[in-house]
């Protein structure tokens, strides 16, 4: 049974300032919860329905956490989901260092500000997908822990490395040692541009793109182009941050092969 302490505690971490006092965060969901407890991730708490737990009991005998067994009403008091799926997890924040030997030798995505959960949680997604280990964020940019962008990586969030730097002296650290490229309204179409296989890939601001300050330590400027090309009547004024994330990536994947 779930203890008031309990149910504060849980509720607690959908704010910033709580899962940075105790370096923990909330993930909900057989799939998500089943991806974390595969992963380097520690598990200290698991909330589950009963026919959860008994049909994970073998899995679960392998960790060393807070076992709950609650009726799916109960979930629902703790849940940031609109529908409770079966089982809620609270997970311990990893300490991990920027490599950057790593970085230089492979594809990177950084983000320039990136506001909207979904977002966020779509690009790690993304990254996922197209075997990008490592993500490089500003620090304005949304918390990788807020419920939202943990429901939208799908699990993905525990396999792709997740870091909050200042984005200006991180690029200008690297801008010697690997391409830097940027989406911009006044690139080169990504279609046509030779791409490198390890370089570093900047998505900017949903709203406004890449800052002003970034900008400088853009080597490489890439555009996707809307069809037909030139055609000045296109309706649509931009792409979705995560969308361009897609298709600059496969494109960069698609070229390096």
């Amino acid at each position: 049974m779930l203890s008031n302490n309990q149910i504060k505690h849980i509720r607690f971490l959908q704010q910033l300032k709580f899962r940075r006092e105790f370096n923990q965060f909330v993930a909900e969901g057989d799939t998500l919860v089943l991806d974390m407890l595969a992963s380097a991730y520690k598990v200290d708490m698991i909330v589950a329905t009963d026919d959860w737990l008994q049909s994970n009991a073998l899995l679960l005998n392998n960790y060393k956490a807070t076992i709950i067994s609650v009726k799916e009403n109960d979930l629902q008091r703790i849940s940031a989901l609109k529908t409770p799926n079966q089982v809620v997890g609270v997970f311990n924040m990893p300490e991990i260092t920027l490599d950057i030997e790593n970085i230089k030798s492979q594809l990177t995505i950084a983000l320039d500000d990136i506001k909207d959960p979904g977002n966020l949680g779509t690009i790690i997604r993304i990254a996922d997908w197209f075997g990008i280990k490592n993500i490089v964020c500003s620090p304005e940019t949304v918390d990788v822990y807020n419920s939202k962008v943990v429901q939208a990586t799908m699990g993905s969030i525990a396999r792709v490395n997740i870091f909050y730097l200042d984005l200006v002296d991180f690029l200008k650290s690297m801008q010697t040692s690997i391409k830097i490229y940027g989406t911009l309204l006044n690139g080169e179409s990504v279609y046509t541009k030779t791409l490198d296989e390890k370089a570093i890939i900047v998505i900017g601001n949903e709203s406004r793109g890449i800052s002003n300050a970034i900008l400088p330590y853009i080597s490489e400027k890439l555009l996707i182009p809307s069809y037909p090309i030139g055609d000045s009547n296109s309706k649509a004024e931009s792409l979705n941050a995560s969308v361009a994330t897609a298709i600059i990536c496969s494109e960069f994947r698609r070229k390096t092969l």
